[in-house]
């Protein structure tokens, strides 16, 4: 294991990411413009956790968050439902499956279906 300073007597205390100083970090925003997903995209239906309510859910879009925010607006949108994004994972309230596949498709992506 090696080790990385965490302290120095010129800059203060350290990131362990980047080694400059924890005031002038540059990891945050590294890591800001990386994609999160791997690329495969997934359409899926979830209900477990959610009392029977069932949400589309959409994994894998390989782009950065602000992205797959905005996408996510759209697909909302279009849908006429609310939803959110955690984690990297849009989630539309309800069954819009057909809809969001149709409107990933047209826009490029390879999205395939998942699940049952």
């Amino acid at each position: 294991m090696t080790s990385s300073r965490v302290y120095s007597t010129d800059k203060g205390r350290l990131c362990t990411g980047c080694g400059e100083a924890v005031t002038a970090c540059r990891c945050a925003s590294l890591s800001a413009n990386k994609p999160l997903g791997d690329g495969k995209v997934r359409v899926m239906l979830d209900t477990k956790g959610r009392n029977g309510k069932a949400v589309t859910q959409v994994t894998g879009l390989a782009m950065t968050l602000a992205d797959i925010e905005t996408l996510a607006k759209t697909l909302k949108a279009r849908c006429g439902s609310g939803g959110a994004v955690k984690n990297g994972v849009i989630e539309i309230q309800g069954d819009h499956r057909p809809v969001v596949m149709a409107f990933l498709q047209s826009k490029g992506f390879a999205a395939k279906q998942a699940g049952g």
